[in-house]
């Protein structure tokens, strides 16, 4: 049988394509990214605590982290993802404020946070900050309650979710305050400043991570910050009790937390030691330091734990 030319090099080009088994294999091992579960949509201050903390991880480690958003359930799914996955320390979670809000808020979960997660650093804590479409014809919380309350249920108040930091934010708002606002929560906090921008909701309890930029731009107007003093990167913007005590918060409290976590049974002393040495020997991050709890927060945690048992 006779080949042509081109059938020869058709033959040849096939041949040289086909990789041998010995050459199929890797000569060195690729490494396995780290996965960083953020249970919030994009744009929102836990995402962007996740994609800095991210960074700075694969440059100190050496190691890729990836970052993945499973918004939905007010952190629920997120937090589930992490739980089921393998326990072998390359999937994270960045926890926030609903992690500890939701057995709370659900009657049953899939999971126990205190059992199945473990804590591996803290990170960082800011404030939140009341912000209103410039629609709203109010400059101060005493024109905004007065507002409210002439106006019952007109005023739109949105949240990244329930259970949520600002959402928290916004209930003791409107407990203290005695008015009314309806409550709209939203998937992400990209979501949410669409329609306050365009005035589809009117209030917001957003943290200074993800409105700075638009209270400087004046799309936004920042009525006051949350916490007992001013905020660093936002000084001209009055606390919430120098303008109106009855809603300050206590002094010293931040309204927003997030820390890394692992599943418990994948955590030992040398991943733990490995993973927050370059986080807390350059200080550019919150330093987590250990403190006993009250005898009433223990109680508490062990009664919460029989229940999801």
């Amino acid at each position: 049988m006779k080949l042509s030319r081109r059938s020869f090099l058709h033959f040849a080009s096939g041949a040289t394509a086909l990789p041998s088994s010995r050459a199929s294999l890797p000569r060195k091992p690729i490494r396995r990214a780290r996965a960083v579960i953020v249970p919030f949509g994009s744009a929102g201050a836990t995402d962007i605590v996740a994609r800095l903390i991210g960074q700075f991880l694969s440059e100190r480690l050496g190691q890729p982290f990836v970052i993945e958003n499973r918004p939905g359930a007010g952190s629920n799914l997120g937090i589930e993802a992490v739980v089921r996955a393998p326990a072998d320390g390359y999937t994270l979670l960045l926890a926030g404020t609903p992690a500890a809000a939701n057995v709370s808020l659900y009657d049953k979960l899939s999971y126990n946070f205190i059992r199945d997660i473990a804590p591996v650093a803290g990170l960082i804590r800011f404030p939140n900050v009341l912000l209103v479409n410039p629609s709203i014809p109010a400059t101060t919380i005493p024109e905004l309650v007065a507002y409210a309350k002439a106006n019952p249920g007109k005023l739109n108040m949105a949240t990244p979710g329930s259970g949520s930091a600002p959402h928290l934010a916004g209930e003791l708002f409107k407990m203290m305050t005695g008015i009314d606002m309806v409550h709209v929560p939203y998937r992400s906090t990209a979501a949410v400043m669409t329609d306050l921008l365009s005035g589809q909701v009117q209030v917001f309890f957003a943290t200074t991570a993800s409105s700075t930029e638009f209270v400087r731009a004046g799309a936004v107007r920042a009525l006051a910050v949350t916490t007992a003093t001013r905020s660093e990167v936002l000084p001209d913007i009055p606390t919430m009790r120098n303008l109106y005590r009855a809603t300050s918060r206590p002094h010293g409290t931040a309204s927003a937390y997030r820390a890394i976590r692992l599943p418990r049974s994948s955590i030992s002393s040398t991943r733990r030691s490995t993973l927050c040495s370059p986080i807390h020997s350059e200080g550019e991050v919150h330093r987590s330091r250990r403190r006993r709890a009250p005898r009433h927060a223990c109680r508490l945690r062990k009664a919460r734990r029989g229940r999801n048992r």
